[in-house]
């Protein structure tokens, strides 16, 4: 794929800020604490809204919340003290309308200006006052008779704030950087027949437009960020991150891995031993695994799959394969909780095989913690269970073929890449498979996930009974405690979530203490417990034990509890505060329930009044249990930054684009990678320099 670019002898775009007049060593430094370094992070700095002062609109004709710009004379003034100084202009125009312009803030030199009869121009946001309809806080100017007051030929940009650079200033640098924009040729890297078959402009162009639009452009477009200019940025955006996760994946494929396909004899004696038969899509993403396990390149598999869908079983046939090859692996959970179970359902399949499943996780100490070591080291373990202490410098790895994350998103990145390590011998490093219970959107999936292969367990196990949810307004508290005692006298259990959020941990746990013995004042004849954050590790297990035994009726907790418990018998989860708490979240608290073959509910207790996003959470939560189609919502309300944490993907730094906006963009993006990637790299680099640079990306984690 050609592509037509001159070599300019010095390249604009990586120029440094402080070769435009007027920026001195402290503007570059407020500059910079934006990440704004050269020309082209100001070509980059697009507006965030657009006011329209092309034209003049009769005082009659005006909307309140529509901004306007308005053009009359001074009929009265009044300046008053009403709980503080205000300021009140009377503006009249020839549509014998008037307009009353408010000021909370002004000088006497400003009241000095606004005498009957003065022209002015204003420009603001209408809304309805005591004397019909006023704006607060006006951009205005004062006409001469003689001065006829051109109008804008554009729209007028407003960009997001910087501290310590006005709004002008900023205003007038990004139009002398634009200034020093290169022609067409010089800029532009995607091919003309490309751009013309995406019927968009140059990228030139769509600069120039973005920053300075024409006074017919489409506002509703350009405010919803789908105008043509935008979404050729937009575009331009996501195939640079799309491309530097590429990179990644090939770089990743230029390592070798062992070629796990000695048969799967052990996994097929598993299967034939479980006491269920696994779903289609569990076969189907299987077959996957091992497919990719029987290459001599490291596999790189995301397995998302809602709570409940089986994914642990898959986990461990995975580990099957690498173990009839005469290779360890590796089981890596966020908590001891979530470790530890599935530590028993490992040794509970596994054990009975001949497989000897080790157990390392910082509560392992002594003699113990030397015994795993030790046979960590020579090969004895052939499974190995544990939380983020199996990254810990002196575990050693006799032969790691397979490490499988739990979870991934709680880990960081740094954590992910030193197990990885771990196996890491002469030129091998092991296969990866990567397990998540929140289902991530296909749109975020194939922006984020480029660099992975993404596999969906989207069918639950049969005989599971679909959850019940209700959504209930706090005040009818008491309803519940009487449905916990009917639910409990019934031999079932049922869980109170604390979801207090604070700035301190210690709030939530106080939060649940008190919710814990209002409780058990209501509920003398059941058997509570309390589980939080601040308990010691043991009390926690303890407790959580006692409560999966059948020791306990009713568990009170904090969000604790959001990963990873199984108890069957558990048919009831109230959630406090559920508005406080994003669709992920509850999804997952929801899905501790519903494990057994009673029929579950779970109740969303909510504080009023709500906000309209909390609203539409609610809403979708009582609406439907499939986690793909809440993950889509949630996409949607929340964006892609909060849904994926910013810690492993950048994505939140997106300058442009919009992931829930632009899903439209990726199918044409991986196109546009296959074919740049294959036929001009060279462009394909210069493209990921453009929008991401040398940012650190540790897609291979």
């Amino acid at each position: 794929m050609p592509v037509s670019r001159s070599d300019a002898a010095v390249d604009p775009a990586h120029l440094p800020l402080s070769s435009l007049p007027g920026v001195g060593a402290r503007v570059a430094e407020k500059l910079a604490a934006r990440g704004l370094l050269t020309l082209q992070d100001l070509w980059m700095q697009l507006p965030r809204r657009y006011e329209d002062r092309t034209s003049i609109t009769p005082i009659r004709t005006l909307q309140p919340g529509v901004a306007a710009q308005v053009e009359g004379r001074v009929e009265a003034v009044e300046r008053g003290f009403r709980y503080r100084p205000m300021l009140r202009v009377a503006v009249g125009d020839d549509s014998q309308s008037t307009l009353v312009l408010r000021f909370f803030h002004f000088r006497a030199a400003q009241v000095a200006q606004f005498q009957p009869g003065a022209r002015i121009r204003c420009y603001g946001t209408p809304r309805a006052g005591q004397h019909g309809l006023e704006i607060v806080h006006p951009s205005y100017r004062l006409l001469d008779d003689e001065d006829a007051g051109a109008l804008g030929e554009r729209l007028d940009p407003v960009y997001p704030a910087i501290e310590g650079i006005g709004p002008a200033t900023l205003r007038k640098l990004i139009g002398q950087a634009l200034d020093k924009l290169p022609d067409d040729e010089a800029l532009e890297l995607l091919p003309q027949p490309l751009r013309a078959s995406l019927k968009l402009p140059s990228l030139k162009q769509a600069l120039l437009t973005a920053h300075r639009p024409p006074r017919d452009a489409d506002l509703a477009a350009l405010s919803a960020g789908t105008h043509p200019a935008q979404q050729r940025l937009a575009l331009e955006e996501l195939l640079a991150h799309h491309l530097s996760l590429r990179r990644q994946r090939i770089a990743l494929q230029q390592q070798r891995a062992a070629a796990l396909k000695n048969g799967d004899t052990l996994a097929q004696r598993l299967r034939e031993g479980l006491p269920f038969a696994l779903t289609g899509a569990q076969q189907r993403v299987f077959g996957q695994i091992r497919a990719d396990l029987a290459k001599p390149v490291p596999m790189l598999r995301l397995v998302q799959g809602d709570v409940g869908s089986g994914k642990t079983v898959v986990a461990a046939m995975a580990a099957l394969l690498a173990i009839e090859a005469g290779k360890q692996a590796a089981l890596m959970a966020p908590t001891e909780l979530l470790a530890e179970q599935h530590l028993v359902n490992l040794r509970g399949w596994l054990e009975p095989l001949g497989v000897r499943v080790a157990w390392l996780a910082g509560k392992v100490t002594g003699k113990a913690r030397a015994s795993a070591m030790n046979a960590v080291a020579n090969g004895e373990a052939q499974v190995v269970v544990g939380t983020h202490a199996l990254m810990q410098e002196h575990v050693v790895f006799h032969d790691l073929a397979l490490a499988i994350v739990d979870e991934q998103h709680r880990f960081g990145v740094h954590q992910r890449l030193a197990l990885r390590d771990k196996g890491a011998g002469g030129d091998a490093v092991p296969h990866q498979l990567v397990m998540t219970a929140t289902p991530i959107p296909r749109t975020l999936a194939m922006a984020a996930y480029a660099d992975l292969d993404v596999s969906a367990i989207d069918e639950l196990p049969p005989g599971r009974t679909p959850i019940q949810t209700v959504v209930l307004s706090a005040e009818r508290r008491p309803e519940l405690i009487e449905r916990i005692r009917a639910a409990c006298a019934e031999g079932r259990q049922a869980y109170w979530v604390c979801t207090l959020i604070d700035d301190s941990d210690e709030v939530v746990a106080q939060a649940a203490q008190s919710t814990y013995e209002n409780l058990s004042a209501s509920l003398p004849e059941l058997r509570i417990g309390l589980v939080h954050g601040r308990m010691k590790a043991n009390d926690k297990q303890a407790t959580m034990r006692a409560f999966k035994d059948g020791a306990i009726d009713l568990l009170v907790a904090t969000t604790v509890i959001e990963v990873g418990v199984d108890v069957p018998n558990a048919s009831l989860m109230i959630v406090e505060n559920a508005e406080r708490l994003g669709l992920a979240q509850l999804h997952q608290l929801r899905g501790r329930v519903g494990r057994g073959s009673a029929a579950s509910s779970c109740v969303l207790l909510y504080q009023s009044p709500l906000s309209m996003m909390a609203k539409q959470r609610l809403e979708t939560m009582r609406q439907t249990n499939d986690g793909f189609v809440i993950a889509e919502k949630d996409l949607e309300l929340r964006g892609p930054g909060e849904l994926l944490g910013v810690r492993q993907t950048g994505l939140a730094a997106f300058r442009v684009a919009d992931l829930a906006r632009d899903a439209a963009l990726l199918p044409r993006v991986r196109e546009i990678a296959d074919a740049l990637l294959s036929e001009s790299p060279d462009v394909a680099d210069r493209i990921v320099q453009r929008w991401v640079g040398g940012a650190a990306r540790y897609a291979a984690a």
